[in-house]
């Protein structure tokens, strides 16, 4: 006998608050669901989880889990101008069906808080992407 699981998914945005499209993911039989499983509690946990990283490897361990494991695609590179604090990094979440408003705005919020702390990451960031030479 196999018991049928069902995983939470995250509650429906008021309407008019969000464009998340969650109706048209959740219609569409073929689309990847993953990221309804991002409930309110567990992107708290999420959120907590970013805040306490201490390195860059951390950093893109983590990129690589929010991708495996939600579908979600973190985008963290310098911006358009040059790089002068955390503020000058292009810091955010790829739009995609089913993800809400609010967490495209406290992830990216949530990794600044996170680089702020720890301004090593930064500069491992800047020398990923080629600012030391490195790149």
């Amino acid at each position: 006998m196999s018991q049928l699981f069902t995983v939470p998914l995250r509650v429906e945005c008021p309407p008019g608050a969000c464009g998340c499209e969650r109706e048209i993911l959740l219609n569409d039989p073929a689309s990847d669901r993953r990221v309804l499983m991002l409930t309110r509690q567990e992107e708290k946990k999420l959120l907590a989880r970013i805040e306490a990283i201490a390195n860059y490897a951390e950093l893109l361990y983590i990129k690589e889990r929010m991708f495996e494991q939600l579908g979600i695609v973190l985008q963290i590179g310098p911006g358009d101008n040059e790089v002068r604090t955390v503020r000058g990094l292009n810091i955010q979440l790829i739009e995609q069906p089913g993800l809400c408003k609010k967490t495209r705005q406290t992830v990216p919020a949530a990794v600044r808080k996170c680089l702020e702390k720890n301004p090593g990451i930064v500069y491992a960031i800047l020398d990923a992407d080629g600012l030391f030479g490195a790149g």
